[in-house]
């Protein structure tokens, strides 16, 4: 029988990528103990790590930037599925933690949280009862999920009605109306639209409607004069639809969630997160990507919410990629033996960091000429031209530094923790 110490502080071993192929199984909690130092090669690479103190600056960075503001956290988990981090996320303050899918759902419940959003639309009839079953296996449970049609509200409405007489009781599920945009993803297009459904919603015995959300992401360029004028836009339609719902009656909690923030201009939505309705308002952040940041896309869009802010202290990258130096074939050429299989590449290829030549002196910053030029499934191609490129030799390691953190994490099993000398001080899991 699986166990919460399995869940929490599961076994590791050498089936998991990037854990030593000579040491024994190890529960997560005794690997910080074997001292393993990633330049001095104990660990297999490729492999990748999260800094300690980064990591640690920005669950505070963000749960602070939220509460200043008089909002709440729910950090979108799908970004790296581990309990362990979510867990920290929760410990941090959040008030609770959003997910993509019900499936992903029960690594939050497994970390301990008891008010998880799904921030997608719903539809399935499986999906329908594994919320319901979740609900009556956690006392207290909370799940709030998005509807963005009739059509989706006609299945729910199909699904509740076929089991309202089941022997196990079935409860009304709690929904938010979804805002969408033109061109993107999914959520109400028009303002009448929005409105038609949220009258549906309330008037629906399968659902009570809890609140309005959007996500503002897919518009985001970095460029702060239209991130303002497109976020200003698109938040001025969900308080002007919240405000609609609540002078008709439509909510059907007495306390309203609103909802949006992405990672890349969460700053541009949270000051609309509070309208002024006839009852309390819960603004809620769901922001995933900044746990672990990036040195890539997040970088460049956070770095226009640091000079919007004026701060100088933003979220810091926290995620690296090691791999070694398998063969200098030609001139100019080092190819990496990592590739696709270990790090993202769907936003940006990723960006040499820094080199460690094994006897060397430590960690020494990459040159601004290092670029990586391509990717296979195992495979990089680190080009650059002059004599640090040169020097480099089979053997030698090289950090990179990725772009778009989900896609790194479902990559890997397991990621250890390390401090400044990159010595593991702790290890996660993620369950994709």
């Amino acid at each position: 029988m699986t166990t919460l110490q399995d869940l929490l502080d599961p076994q590791i071993d050498a089936s998991f990528k990037g854990f030593p192929h000579t040491s024994p199984p190890l529960r997560r909690s005794q690997i910080a103990g074997q001292q393993w130092n990633v330049l001095q090669g104990d660990l297999p690479l490729p492999l990748a790590v999260v800094k300690q103190q980064p990591l640690q600056h920005n669950l505070g960075w963000m749960q602070r930037f939220a509460a200043e503001r008089g909002l709440d956290m729910a950090p979108h988990g799908k970004t790296t599925m581990s309990p362990q981090l979510l867990k920290r996320q929760l410990d941090e303050g959040a008030w609770g933690l959003t997910f993509a899918t019900v499936a992903q759902m029960r690594a939050g419940i497994t970390a301990g949280a008891r008010r998880l959003m799904i921030a997608n639309q719903v539809i399935t009839a499986v999906d329908l009862a594994g919320i319901q079953a979740m609900q009556r296996e956690h006392d207290g449970l909370r799940v709030v999920f998005l509807v963005d049609s009739a059509a989706q509200l006609a299945l729910i409405e199909a699904w509740y009605s076929a089991h309202a007489q089941d022997a196990a009781p079935v409860r009304p599920f709690e929904v938010l109306v979804e805002l969408g945009v033109d061109g993107a993803r999914t959520g109400c297009r028009t303002e009448a639209d929005a409105m038609a459904l949220a009258a549906r919603i309330h008037a629906s015995a399968a659902c009570r409607l809890v609140g309005i959300e959007c996500y503002e992401g897919q518009g985001a360029t970095g460029q702060s004069e239209p991130d303002a004028a497109y976020a200003a836009t698109l938040m001025q339609r969900v308080c002007d639809i919240a405000l609609a719902c609540d002078r008709q009656g439509f909510f059907d909690n007495d306390e309203v969630l609103v909802t949006a923030g992405g990672s890349a201009i969460f700053d541009l939505v949270a000051s609309r997160l509070k309208p002024q309705l006839s009852r309390p308002v819960r603004g809620l952040l769901r922001s995933g990507c900044y746990v672990t940041h990036d040195h890539g896309f997040y970088k460049r869009m956070v770095s226009a919410v640091n000079s919007r802010l004026h701060c100088s202290d933003g979220l810091q990258p926290a995620i690296e990629v090691w791999a070694a130096v398998q063969s200098c074939p030609e001139p100019g050429l080092a190819i990496l033996a990592v590739g696709k299989r270990d790090i993202s590449y769907d936003l940006d290829l990723p960006v040499p960091l820094a080199f460690h030549q094994p006897g060397g002196a430590g960690v020494v910053a990459a040159p601004d000429d290092w670029k990586i030029s391509a990717l296979n499934d195992q495979h990089a191609y680190l080009r650059g031209s002059g004599p640090a490129h040169a020097a480099l030799r089979v053997g030698d390691l090289v950090a990179l530094g990725i772009s778009h953190p989900c896609t790194t994490f479902d990559k890997w099993r397991w990621m250890p923790v390390v401090d400044e000398h990159y010595t593991v001080c702790d290890a996660l899991v993620t369950c994709f």
